[in-house]
């Protein structure tokens, strides 16, 4: 009698472990499901991204600046901005691809805060004043990416490369200008990031991150104006995050 019921008990547990193996195939074959599996075949596609900033500058201070009896510090300070951007991608190889960044338009905010000292000033505290730089950038920037392996609908892509902006509310030409720090039109940088590929069944996911420096001195200094003489260079300094759809 106990044999039997082992017997029974044991066959009991194969066959429940027989619908268990055979409910969950179906589960992983879905699961394991590839979406977009032509997508790595395309030579060339298109994308949008849609951008958000912090940005700041980088600066340098006029030889001058010891000499100044009423700025006695300059510190930049991050902000905030967004932007849109269209992406043109061409595949070199399975290993790598070049994507042109265009039309991006950015628009970016980046302050200066000015520790202020008067002569007749006879209080404890240093006067503080912000100078809210704007701008609002059209760029062209130009990837190298180097992508790893796909693993089913995920990759992981690196890239590098070089970037240039204009400025359309630069303001290095205006005439009122004595509260102003004044800004060149154009800049060039390095720009440098990583970010990964989710794929769904009818577009293409990037979350992405990178860093975007300014190579050129992008301050029109005025030797003339308080706020301006105490800057030699400014050097814009920026960190974007991405979300790219592709297809």
């Amino acid at each position: 009698m106990y044999n039997l019921l082992w017997q029974k008990k044991t066959r009991l547990i194969t066959f429940a472990v027989t619908l268990i193996i055979l409910a969950g195939k179906p589960l992983a074959a879905q699961q394991r499901v590839i979406h977009l599996p032509d997508h790595d075949d395309k030579k060339y596609y298109l994308g949008i991204g849609l951008l958000y900033n912090t940005a700041r500058f980088q600066v340098s201070q006029a030889p001058v600046f010891l000499e100044n009896d009423s700025v006695l510090v300059t510190s930049p300070e991050n902000s905030g901005g967004f932007g849109l951007a269209g992406m043109h991608t061409y595949r070199l190889s399975p290993r790598f691809e070049v994507r042109a960044i265009f039309p991006q338009l950015m628009f970016a905010y980046k302050n200066i805060t000015y520790s202020l000292k008067y002569p007749d000033d006879s209080r404890d505290e240093t006067p503080l004043m912000t100078k809210r730089v704007e701008s609002i950038l059209v760029g062209l920037p130009i990837h190298l990416k180097f992508r790893s392996d796909r693993i089913e609908n995920f990759r992981v892509y690196m890239f590098g490369g070089v970037k240039f902006e204009y400025d359309l509310a630069s303001n290095a030409r205006a005439k009122r200008a004595e509260e102003l720090v004044k800004l060149k039109k154009i800049d060039m940088g390095v720009e440098a990031g990583i970010g990964f590929n989710f794929y769904f069944p009818v577009f293409i996911l990037s979350p992405e991150i990178k860093i975007s420096n300014g190579l050129i001195n992008s301050h029109s200094r005025d030797q003339n104006l308080k706020f301006s003489s105490s800057i030699d260079k400014l050097n814009s300094r920026m960190v974007v995050f991405s979300l790219i759809f592709e297809g």
